[in-house]
């Protein structure tokens, strides 16, 4: 369990996935959770939802806290760095999950020599299965790494890579789950159009995807060997993968990713 009082600046869905993954995982107490945001109803839903301290005041979170998770939209963290920039100490590590940022843009907001990291995690925070990427400012320390391997690999896996790799990383794992989520929900309706009923159709789509993805991380085996050991010659699953090639859809997702990689780094500038 972490020692550190964790403060977030911000409230929003990904800020809560993050509070419950951290409570869940039980690497700290909702007492040495504090949040602050700009909307009142947030900070009554995390409070009442999650159990932690809440304010209105993002001095007060600073003051608190030790680890400051900043968690606003990019377009206003250039403003909430500016308001707490005196607060802020050297003994505080601020954690930036605002996609697009950059380190050099974060760092800028901050008194020289701040400790400063930034990471792009994703939903699945909330169940334990998140999948992060995160890279280190210039005066973030080796104790910082493991600070934040700690608290984002107690909800799911972290990953320490080079800043210029982050938006692939958003666009990748952070968008991700949106694509997977449009997917379960096309096999479903694919169930559901050759005669199975919705709630069956929806709970085997969802166990299928689950189950194909542990394969890939258990056997570390390639897809592709994975996906030619269901697709048997002549077979129905051939005939599957026939029509989704001509859809074009290993294109279309590559596409996804590569756009909404692009507009994190226009975000970002």
């Amino acid at each position: 369990m972490l020692e550190e009082h964790i403060g977030f600046l911000g409230s929003g869905q990904m800020a809560e996935a993050l509070m419950r993954g951290f409570l869940q995982a039980k690497l700290t107490l909702p007492e040495h959770i504090i949040a602050s945001d700009a909307a009142g109803e947030r900070l009554e839903h995390v409070a009442q939802k999650v159990g932690i301290r809440t304010t209105s005041e993002n001095r007060t979170v600073v003051a608190h806290s030790r680890i400051l998770i900043l968690a606003v939209k990019p377009n206003v963290v250039s403003l909430v760095l500016r308001e707490v920039r005196d607060a802020v100490t050297p003994g505080h590590l601020v954690v930036s999950i605002a996609a697009g940022v950059t380190l050099a843009k974060l760092e800028g907001e901050l008194e020289s020599g701040s400790r400063v990291v930034r990471v792009m995690p994703n939903t699945p925070c909330l169940v334990g299965a998140a999948a992060a990427g995160f890279a280190l400012g210039r005066h973030a320390t080796d104790q910082d790494r493991k600070t934040v391997e700690q608290l984002f690999g107690a909800v799911g896996r972290a990953f320490c890579l080079d800043e210029k790799l982050l938006d692939p990383v958003t666009g990748l794992s952070g968008s991700g789950p949106a694509y997977t989520f449009i997917f379960i929900e096309a096999l479903a309706d694919g169930g559901v159009r050759a005669g199975l009923p919705r709630d069956v159709a929806l709970s085997l789509a969802a166990q299928t995807v689950l189950g194909a993805a542990q394969m890939v991380l258990e056997t570390r085996r390639h897809p592709g060997e994975l996906k030619d050991m269901v697709a048997s010659p002549g077979g129905t699953t051939i005939a599957g993968i026939h029509e989704m090639e001509k859809a074009g859809f290993r294109g279309a997702v590559m596409n996804a990713v590569l756009a909404a990689s692009e507009r994190s780094r226009e975000l970002g500038k």
